[in-house]
């Protein structure tokens, strides 16, 4: 399952995914594994979640983020909920590329669930993929 936090840059959507994901600890048995751009909300997340910088691996595009979850997973079979702060950048996939990236995590998300945060208005998010959109700011 893919969910979606979308909203314009600086509306709040790093909150909710840090409440979100602090609140699944609770709820879900397995791991969650927290993807940032940098360390900077490393405080803020509950002790059961790995933060990963993914700024410190030499990942470049889609495919390479796609790569980097599936060896994550790969690693550790408990892995229940990734959460994905800033896909846009740390995918480096723009509005246009955006319905192949998700179908590309929906190919993983037999496996584990996501969160996603996208910096774009409900309105800019491909009307095939409005359904996945759980929070719009």
């Amino acid at each position: 399952m893919v969910k979606i936090i979308c909203g314009e840059k600086g509306k709040g959507k790093t909150k909710i995914m840090l409440q979100k994901a602090n609140d699944a600890v609770g709820e879900t048995d397995g791991s969650i594994v927290y993807l940032d751009k940098n360390s900077k909300h490393m405080y803020e997340l509950d002790n059961g979640i790995r933060l990963v910088d993914v700024s410190e691996y030499p990942i470049t595009g889609m495919d390479g983020i796609a790569g980097f979850i599936c060896g994550l997973l790969s690693g550790n079979h408990d892995i229940q909920l990734v959460f994905v702060d800033s896909f846009l950048t740390v995918s480096d996939v723009d509005a246009g590329g955006l319905e192949k990236a998700i179908g590309t995590l929906k190919q993983i998300s037999d496996e584990v669930d996501f969160v996603l945060s996208i910096s774009l208005e409900k309105a800019q998010i491909p009307d095939d993929l409005k359904e996945y959109i759980e929070v719009a700011l």
